[in-house]
């Protein structure tokens, strides 16, 4: 059976604007990382391990969307590359801080990015 939210969260991603992509990227990572520390509190580390994996997937798609020609995007890719090594210590340990720190950079992320967007 087709699941109307799945289609739902399709649609908005395909008719999204590339800007509107990355935020969306970055509340894909804050939620997944408070379902991660939810799952790590309830002693469930495969669903924390699944949930870490796609916020690394998240970071990876943000890393191959930046535009290296910008000088910014060296310093972007940079922070993510420590959130992702970061988050391999993470998901080694279900070190519930290490998300913490993540995702504190992951807010700060989407409160400039939604910023920047405004300003446009």
């Amino acid at each position: 059976m087709i699941n109307p939210n799945e289609i739902y969260q399709r649609n908005q991603i395909m008719m999204a604007r590339p800007e509107e992509l990355t935020l969306m990227l970055y509340n894909g990572g804050v939620k997944f990382l408070n379902q991660a520390k939810l799952a790590i509190e309830k002693k469930d580390p495969a669903k924390a391990h699944s949930l870490i994996m796609k916020t690394q997937e998240i970071i990876t798609e943000l890393m191959v969307t930046l535009n290296m020609e910008i000088e910014a995007s060296n310093s972007l890719f940079s922070l993510y590359d420590y959130m992702k090594q970061r988050l391999i210590e993470a998901n080694i340990t279900k070190d519930i801080e290490i998300l913490k720190e993540i995702e504190g950079m992951f807010q700060e992320l989407k409160t400039t990015w939604a910023q920047a967007m405004k300003s446009l």
